[in-house]
């Protein structure tokens, strides 16, 4: 039998597994797809294979660290989330993350690492405490600078001169993908069905964060709070998936010391599919 494929992470804070979107996103399918994968939850992305965080070692020793290519590798090895969506559903399911990564993603960026205050009061200062001396004194703002070029790209040039109404116009699109979000859902568990997708693992990645992270400009988790579905499936998800992160403990995992890494089970295992 062959080992488990390797996933490094940053490592869990706030009563979540993970504390940026796209190691929550991959380590979600990784849940709901039921791939056994040893992931190594970490506070050093120079201890990773990529330099960076999420990143998938894989047994042909690859190294895979966006979302969507780790994703695609997994249903090649046959953990495949969407395996029973129909092709409307799987049309919706795309359509739904490109809502996500053209309405959310910027406001996520902006109020985490661009908003002044939240940048300095929560999301330096976290990553200053976490990483090891001396990374925490030169990468917090190395990611501010990168995430805000990211921003630059997502949104335009022309798009971020003016702050205030920059911060009005990522609010707008930021709420109106949610309640996009929140009538798709309406009162089902998880967006197409019984069962997770990569829609659920997707939308959970980016609305985690905004649940359960408190900042000083909280403007986007005052909205998702109105917003009783969408707070609902967030919390489902870290109860069902992530019990010790959300309750503390979990007879469903093993785990060695958090700065080395834990070999992980999944809680609920489903058959993998052809």
């Amino acid at each position: 039998m062959a080992a488990p494929e390797q996933l490094f992470c940053w490592e869990g804070d706030f009563g979540l597994p993970s504390v940026t979107t796209d190691c929550l996103t991959v380590l979600a399918y990784a849940q709901f797809s039921g791939a056994p994968l040893k992931v190594h939850r970490i506070r050093n992305p120079w201890r990773s294979p990529s330099g960076s965080l999420p990143a998938l070692r894989t047994n042909q020793n690859e190294t895979l660290s966006r979302p969507s290519d780790i994703i695609i590798h997994l249903r090649k090895q046959k953990y495949n989330a969407d395996y029973d969506l129909s092709a409307k559903e799987g049309a919706d399911s795309l359509a739904f993350i490109s809502l996500l990564e053209e309405k959310l993603l910027p406001a996520l960026i902006y109020w985490s690492w661009v908003d002044g205050k939240n940048f300095v009061d929560v999301t330096r200062r976290w990553f200053s405490e976490h990483l090891p001396f001396p990374l925490s004194l030169v990468l917090p703002g190395r990611m501010q600078s990168r995430e805000s070029e990211r921003l630059r790209l997502l949104r335009g040039e022309e798009h971020m001169e003016a702050e205030e109404n920059l911060e009005k116009e990522l609010l707008r699109d930021a709420a109106e993908c949610m309640n996009l979000l929140s009538q798709r859902l309406g009162q089902s568990q998880f967006f197409f069905g019984d069962s997770p997708s990569s829609l659920d693992a997707f939308v959970f990645g980016h609305l985690a964060p905004v649940l359960k992270i408190k900042l000083p400009n909280a403007k986007l988790q005052q909205h998702l709070q109105t917003l009783d579905n969408l707070c609902g499936f967030c919390s489902n998800i870290l109860q069902l998936y992530f019990p010790r992160s959300s309750a503390g403990t979990s007879p469903a995992h093993t785990q060695s010391h958090a700065h080395t890494g834990h070999a992980y089970t999944q809680p609920r295992p489903q058959t993998p599919q052809q």
